[in-house]
């Protein structure tokens, strides 16, 4: 056994051919959006009064005209056949957390030996799919099969490209036989909906019309890149999205030159190929960087509405994916790839618009700043009520190994806001501060809010949920996760706490109803301004703090998951429609599953790793240094003997610790998952150890200083 696998990888990517100059790229954008089932293609394939009828239901949110489906789905194909699709699918989100699709053809038969092309309202609007195999939690099973996928109108129908041709894609969602949700758009457009039901209410107390509720998102997505030739050699990568073993080279991310640093050239062609293929679909891909880690990196779009922006994020992650594939690299998304290295997330910034007024926008007139500062309150009361569902919703086996470790948010969740806005609210709710004595206090309805510029705040890159100037940064979720689970949570919770505020001002009259908004206001600041902190969320006496403040800390996914089932949250999601009950538990039991399962994949990968790459390697290893041993005793070698009895007792040693920590670990695997991820820890600690002292040509896998550094 030798690394001559690793060699050849190393002196192939060395050698390969780069690019000196790259071809100037086009000036314009006329591409952009090209593969877009999009507005002008609607007008120009479309009859004009069933496209004013579509359009209405994607821009007004007006109940969709089924008399248009026939219209619609005849549009779509004469569209789709020009791109040179064949085929069309109904494009979904399943409880996976990826995506989902089943090709048709729009061939349909028309006598013998002849065919037309044909795609009808019918197919557009419904489908049928197999549910029983797709995870439910017991919602569908193997005898009860049937699942329907139903059309999404307001997220537009775009074009998938392969090496021989292209697939016409429609969002749908995914829904059971009896009606429930077996997706994660289904309970995302619902939320939408109830928050805009409560802003409706809230807004009417401000004696605004009615209006256009828009939540927008901006999803920023960290990735790592890895040769290909290195992925092949890691059994680990292959089968569980993250390395079980290696041992963190001298130098990874401690001098802090990756950052922001010049991309390299085989990078920037991968980056480039992205965006290009990203804004045929009307994506707005805007920023490309390098990241903290090694071989990480980031991309983030423009905001978009929410709904658009999950579908586009998915997306982002297959086209990074497949891109990277015909770079002859691999894309990692998991949250966590390498041991002691930062880890990747999703940033998550939400924000919510009504009519033309940005909510979370402190605006210059007084009107507009009273509504900034409910809403600021609005969200604050939510996530400390319900901070312990934002936490179950960025759950994952993945997240458990990135949350709290080399620059991530820890498990607890707090509201950052900056020094000036804290100040604000702080004055609200009558606590002073010494640098604010000579500022006149803080009354609703009177112009005396400070002028906060867009960037009223420092940025806080340790909190998990911080207030950015307009919106808000989630940056709890992992890198592999849906964005529907957080944004659901989040536009639920705060609907509840719109819902409560509008319920104490409706009724009370115009003339007292800036003296009531006030008193309301100080009443929540104080019941629940222990959720801000503006400090280190990395520090360990942060931790002790947020203890003192009552705050949640659950790093234990399972322990995090089970606020899904509790009373609370049943009655919580129920009362908006958002999940009912059977959704929540079926939701709880999918992803309690899904971690229990990839804890034992990881078990039995990294079992069979030792057993069949690993211990080869130190066996062969000591049977070399064991028989120069014995030679140089048989010859009488006077020096060189303590050195080799060291290195044998070394390996040996080291022996016993792999076989015996393969037994833990096989015996583990008929156990808990909390036993499997001990054993496992053991025994990696056993490999790492033994990979900086065994001969290198000896190693059989690639080491984190290859993987990092060489691409």
């Amino acid at each position: 056994m030798n690394n001559a696998n690793r060699q050849f990888a190393i002196n192939t990517i060395a050698c390969g051919k780069v690019p000196e100059a790259l071809p100037a790229a086009p000036t314009g954008v006329d591409y952009y959006g090209e593969d877009v089932f999009s507005i002008p293609v609607m007008r120009q394939f479309m009859p004009q009064e069933s496209a004013d009828k579509l359009l209405a239901t994607i821009e007004r949110g007006k109940p969709l005209d089924q008399d248009i489906a026939d219209d619609v789905a005849n549009a779509m194909k004469e569209w789709a056949l020009s791109r040179g699709a064949t085929h069309f699918t109904h494009w979904f989100q399943p409880l996976t957390g990826g995506t989902a699709e089943k090709h048709d053809s729009f061939l349909e038969a028309a006598g013998t030996a002849k065919a037309i092309l044909k795609f009808s309202g019918k197919n557009l609007v419904v489908g049928e799919s197999d549910a029983s195999s797709f995870p439910s939690g017991g919602l569908r099973c193997t005898f009860e099969a049937r699942g329907y996928t139903a059309w999404d109108p307001t997220s537009p129908a775009f074009i998938k490209r392969h090496s021989n041709g292209a697939t016409l894609c429609i969002p749908t969602i995914f829904c059971s036989y009896t009606g429930e949700a077996l997706d994660k758009k289904t309970p995302l457009l619902r939320s939408i909906q109830s928050l805009g039901r409560a802003l409706d209410r809230l807004m009417a107390c401000f004696g605004k019309e009615q209006a256009q509720t828009r939540v927008t998102l901006g999803a920023e997505q960290e990735y790592f890149l890895v040769d290909k030739k290195f992925y092949m050699q890691r059994p680990d990568l292959i089968q569980t999205g993250r390395t079980l073993f290696g041992a963190p080279p001298p130098k990874h991310q401690q001098l802090e030159d990756h950052y922001f640093g010049a991309i390299r050239p085989r990078i920037i062609s991968f980056m480039t190929e992205v965006e290009k293929e990203l804004w045929k679909l009307g994506i707005p891909a805007r920023t490309r960087h390098n990241e903290v880690a090694p071989a990480q990196f980031e991309l983030a779009p423009m905001f978009e509405e929410l709904n658009l922006a999950v579908d586009h994020n998915m997306l982002v992650m297959e086209v990074l994916r497949q891109t990277a594939d015909r770079h002859g690299l691999v894309c990692l998304f998991h949250e966590k790839p390498f041991r002691k290295v930062n880890g990747s997330g999703k940033h998550n910034n939400w924000a919510v618009d009504y009519g033309t007024m940005r909510l979370l926008d402190p605006g210059k007139d007084p009107s507009q700043n009273a509504i900034f500062l409910t809403t600021l309150c609005a969200v604050m009361r939510a996530v400390d009520l319900h901070g312990d569902l934002l936490r179950a919703a960025t759950a994952c086996a993945g997240n458990e190994h990135r949350l709290g470790a080399s620059e991530a948010p820890p498990a607890i969740i707090s509201i950052f806001l900056g020094n000036e806005l804290t100040q604000v609210i702080d004055q609200l709710a009558g606590i002073d501060h010494e640098d604010t004595s000579s500022r006149p206090k803080i009354k609703i309805g009177v112009d005396t809010l400070p002028s906060l510029p867009k960037d009223a705040t420092d940025r806080n890159r340790t909190s998990p949920f911080a207030f950015t100037g307009n919106k808000f940064e989630f940056r709890a979720p992992g890198a592999s996760q849906s964005c529907s689970g957080v944004n659901m949570v989040l536009n639920t919770i705060v609907t509840e706490s719109i819902d409560y505020i509008a319920s104490r001002l409706e009724n009370v009259p115009r003339e007292e109803f800036n003296e009531a908004l006030q008193i309301l206001l100080k009443e929540i600041i104080t019941s629940h301004s222990r959720i801000i902190f503006n400090g280190d969320n990395y520090s360990s006496a942060w931790i002790e703090e947020a203890q003192r403040r009552g705050l949640p800390n659950t790093p234990n996914v399972l322990e995090a998951l089970k606020v899904l089932k509790s009373p609370k949250t049943v009655e919580l999601f129920s009362k908006y429609g958002v999940l009912h009950e059977s959704e929540l538990i079926s939701r709880h039991d999918v992803f309690v599953e899904e971690y229990h399962r990839k804890i034992r994949i990881e078990g039995e990968v990294a079992l069979e790793m030792v057993r069949s790459q690993i211990y080869p390697a130190a066996l062969e290893e000591f049977s070399k240094a064991s028989s120069a041993l014995e030679s140089a005793r048989n010859n009488s070698v006077k020096y060189g003997i303590s050195a080799l009895e060291n290195t044998v007792d070394k390996l040996g040693t080291a022996l016993d610790k792999l076989y015996s920590g393969c037994l833990d670990l096989e015996r583990a695997l008929t156990d808990t998952h909390e036993s499997i991820t001990k054993a496992h820890h053991e025994l990696r600690l056993a490999v790492d150890a033994l990979e900086l002292v065994i001969n290198d040509s000896t190693w059989p896998l690639p080491k984190y200083r290859e993987m990092l550094f060489v691409y």
